[in-house]
């Protein structure tokens, strides 16, 4: 079933919105509060990008990244740096 892109647009700019109120309101590090309205906009966007593909073949120059890949950065875990070149 394919999502109109103009209503997936329009959930995307009210996730922002909420974001935005909860991050106003926040209550310290860790608002559980905070951390939902931050995952309602992740999973708008990918929605709203979706249905944008689908509907023009075309995407945004914006993308959403795992946790894991910011633990990786933060820790400077490179995964390039646990492979080894053996040679015989």
């Amino acid at each position: 079933m394919s999502i109109d892109p103009r209503v997936a647009l329009q959930s995307l700019t009210t996730a922002l919105e909420e974001h935005l109120i909860a991050a106003s309101n926040r209550r310290g590090d860790g608002d559980p509060a905070v951390e939902a309205a931050f995952f309602a906009v992740a999973d708008a966007f990918e929605v709203y990008d979706d249905a944008l593909y689908e509907a023009y073949s075309e995407v945004t120059p914006l993308q959403v990244f795992d946790d894991d890949e910011d633990e990786d950065e933060e820790s400077g875990i490179d995964d390039d740096e646990d492979l080894e070149i053996v040679e015989d």
